[in-house]
């Protein structure tokens, strides 16, 4: 059987392929051994990250998991707990990491479309059980936020929760794989959300297209640390300055496109409500992820992504009533209104 043609892949925007221009980086990358701190490539993209975020240093991370997780442990050990909101990807898309690997235990709030609940936060907030009860080390933010919807989390939130953790000593870090779509999407400077968290997490390989790599800020003390379970964990690289060439590139030239990303979506999200209003609010589409409830047009989520599939248009399954479609640098507007008219006809059909 012939594979269906695709129209287009909105999986996630971790598919995009590196651009022409950003391969040449990638090749003229001057490069040294990073483990001894001699990659020249890296320095300069660390430096520039933790300017962009307001600290004092970062380290360059193979994933964003890793950096998550290297973030987690600066922050809880064995048997301390970090408290999140329920669809947060530490939670969800993480294989349990923290647990696995530091012995951190984890309590959630559920959060409509993954906002930031302050008050239930510090609420739930047990910064010295004794021995009677786990204590809290950390709450982890994410922004934007990937299963909420592309969601941006409010700076006031941000900063009160900030405020509020740090009188009594508990740490906030800061998800933020996406936050250069938070930070176009609302024209908040990176350093305003980079000084709500004591640890900061951003992604080069989502949106800005760079083929590998995420970054995590801290302090300078941190970030030395950091270093420590970065290698323990596997993540020491070498000469990797090819890698953070993409990343340097990705900064100077695919931060301020992803505006366009972000109107994809919320056009996308206006034409499929008028033909099934109730699967989605387009006001409430803030950046490049769009996430569908599928089940208000009589479909599954499972049922609706595999249909789509079949009519060229590539999603995720996030639960059984919802599918998710991400935007980003691989996916134009002609792709865009191909897409929509095949979103748009499996709707009106109402089907199972």
């Amino acid at each position: 059987m012939t594979a269906p043609e695709v129209v287009a892949d909105l999986r996630s925007d971790t598919i995009t392929k590196p651009t022409p221009q950003m391969r040449r980086a990638m090749v003229d990358a001057a490069v040294g051994d990073d483990v001894y701190g001699e990659d020249p490539t890296v320095a300069e993209l660390e430096s520039r990250v933790a300017g962009l975020l307001g600290h004092e240093a970062a380290l360059f991370m193979p994933t964003g998991s890793m950096a998550n997780q290297v973030g987690l442990r600066l922050h809880a050990g064995p048997g301390q707990e970090i408290i999140t909101d329920s669809l947060a990807h530490v939670l969800r898309a993480e294989l349990g990491a923290a647990a696995a690997y530091s012995g951190i235990t984890t309590r959630s709030w559920v959060a409509h479309r993954g906002l930031l609940d302050v008050d239930t936060a510090l609420e739930m907030m047990v910064p010295d059980g004794g021995p009677y009860q786990v204590s809290t080390a950390c709450v982890v933010v994410e922004n934007t936020h990937n299963f909420g919807g592309g969601t941006v989390q409010p700076l006031e939130s941000m900063r009160r929760l900030r405020e509020e953790t740090s009188a009594v000593g508990v740490g906030v870090h800061l998800d933020g794989a996406r936050l250069w779509n938070a930070h176009v999407a609302t024209g908040v400077p990176l350093s305003d959300y980079g000084a709500c968290a004591d640890t900061v997490s951003v992604c080069l390989s989502k949106g800005l297209g760079a083929p590998v790599g995420s970054v995590l800020a801290a302090s300078a003390e941190r970030i030395a640390e950091a270093k420590i379970w970065r290698k323990r964990l596997g993540g020491g690289m070498r000469q990797v300055g090819l890698l953070a060439a993409a990343g340097l590139h990705a900064l100077d030239h695919h931060v301020e496109r992803l505006a366009d990303d972000h109107a994809r979506a919320r056009r996308t999200a206006a034409a499929l409500a008028q033909v099934a209003p109730g699967i989605v609010d387009p006001e409430a589409v803030e950046t490049n992820i769009l996430v569908l409830d599928v089940s208000a047009a009589g479909w599954g989520g499972p049922a609706f992504v595999e249909a789509a599939a079949q009519a060229g248009v590539l999603g995720y399954p996030t639960d059984a009533r919802r599918a998710r479609f991400v935007w980003h640098l691989d996916v134009d507007d002609a792709m865009t209104d191909r897409a929509v008219e095949r979103l748009t006809d499996l709707l009106s059909r109402r089907g199972k």
